[in-house]
């Protein structure tokens, strides 16, 4: 396991979300994953999936994160159509997920933007 990762940093915003430090609106929750609302929506559906351990970013995945990752990619379909995304193919969503500065990252916590809903959207 990279240095990076660690159950939980004490300096990212992310984790003290999942810590209940900084108030969200939660969308799921489970022992490894958490899902919250975007507080600045750029679509009508915008939210936020999260590992709850502490992973900087993409670029420190490995194989044995295999698991983890297609839990998340498994679980999105449905949270995005819990929280009002229309079913494929006329409807849909975005997936993002921002790796590094120049991927335009701003919180170093591994986290995949899931955004929906009718267009247009106030981004992406």
């Amino acid at each position: 396991m990279s240095a990076l990762i660690k159950p939980h940093d004490p300096d990212c915003i992310f984790c003290k979300i999942v810590a209940k430090q900084i108030p969200s609106r939660a969308v799921y929750e489970d022992e490894e994953l958490y899902a919250f609302h975007d507080i600045n929506p750029w679509a009508p559906v915008h939210f936020l999936l999260i590992p709850k351990m502490h992973i900087p970013s993409m670029a420190q995945i490995g194989t044995e994160h295999a698991g983890l990752l297609g839990r998340m990619m498994a679980l999105i379909p449905e949270l995005a159509l819990q929280q009002g995304c229309n079913p494929y193919p006329d409807g849909g969503y975005r997936l993002l997920s921002n790796t590094g500065r120049e991927g335009g990252q701003e919180v170093q916590h591994l986290h995949f933007h899931v955004m929906g809903g009718p267009r247009p959207w106030l981004r992406g």
